[in-house]
């Protein structure tokens, strides 16, 4: 990996009361390490009951600009996430390109 600067970006967003990361974490939290200047996303990490549920997230997300792809981002979890966390996915995922735009806003 080249030496460019990244940023650390969390999102937030809460899933049903009977879902099983909310009864573990109280909120479903993803974690992107995301290049500062391009917006790709370089890492992910999310809350989670399984390992799988972040693996495959991780494959929906990495390798993809927040900047530029975001509507693709959330077109492929739409298609392809059928878990009970969905629209919490998405709206972190928002929560985070927010975070990021005013991140990169203070970095200019």
């Amino acid at each position: 990996m080249e030496n460019k600067e990244t940023l650390y970006i969390i999102g937030e967003s809460r899933t049903n009361s009977d879902n099983a990361i909310t009864k573990i974490y109280g909120s479903f939290y993803m974690a992107l390490e995301i290049e500062a200047e391009s917006g790709k996303i370089l890492d992910f990490g999310c809350t989670h009951s399984l390992d799988l549920t972040e693996q495959f997230l991780r494959r929906i997300f990495v390798g993809r600009s927040l900047l530029e792809q975001s509507a693709q981002i959330e077109d492929e979890v739409v298609r392809r996430y059928h878990g009970s966390s969905a629209k919490a996915v998405l709206a972190a995922m928002k929560d985070a390109e927010k975070r990021y735009r005013a991140a990169a806003e203070k970095s200019e």
